[in-house]
């Protein structure tokens, strides 16, 4: 089940999921709890099982039909399970988006790509580190009519 963990974000299986989620680099954590707690427009959600949080997802609304993605985490020991394909179904219902949009590194794009974001190279955004855009989008013929 997702529920509402912003006023949760202090506690350590969320923090430690949103730290595996965030450059690591503690103030810039720090940063992004702060973001969530005072931006109105962040939403993040926990997934739970069995009273433990194991997976997170942060995200916006960009426009009345995009949603961004800021951040996503799963513990590792329940990595592979489908927890984080089911965070991105719950999110595309809950929402109902007409586009969710992604940026990650080399490590996240298989993931993205195995649940049907398209993905596109957006070169070395920071020495040695290439980043891409991954883009679901919800209805395709509409995507192509523009």
């Amino acid at each position: 089940m997702l529920i509402d963990v912003r006023n949760r974000l202090d506690e350590r299986q969320i923090y430690e999921l949103l730290e595996m989620s965030v450059f690591p680099d503690p103030d810039r954590l720090l940063s992004v709890i702060a973001e969530y707690k005072d931006n109105s427009g962040l939403q993040i959600r926990g997934y739970e099982d069995h009273g433990e949080t194991i997976g997170i997802i942060g995200f916006e609304a960009v426009d009345a039909g995009t949603i961004v993605i800021r951040h996503i985490a799963v513990h590792p020991d329940e990595r592979g399970k489908g927890y984080g394909r089911g965070m991105v179904l719950h999110l595309l219902t809950e929402a109902d988006p007409d586009r969710i949009e992604a940026e990650t590194d080399e490590d996240g794009v298989n993931f993205y790509r195995s649940i049907g974001f398209t993905v596109h190279s957006l070169g070395e955004k920071y020495p040695g580190v290439e980043r891409y855009l991954c883009v679901y989008v919800v209805d395709p013929d509409e995507e192509d009519e523009d």
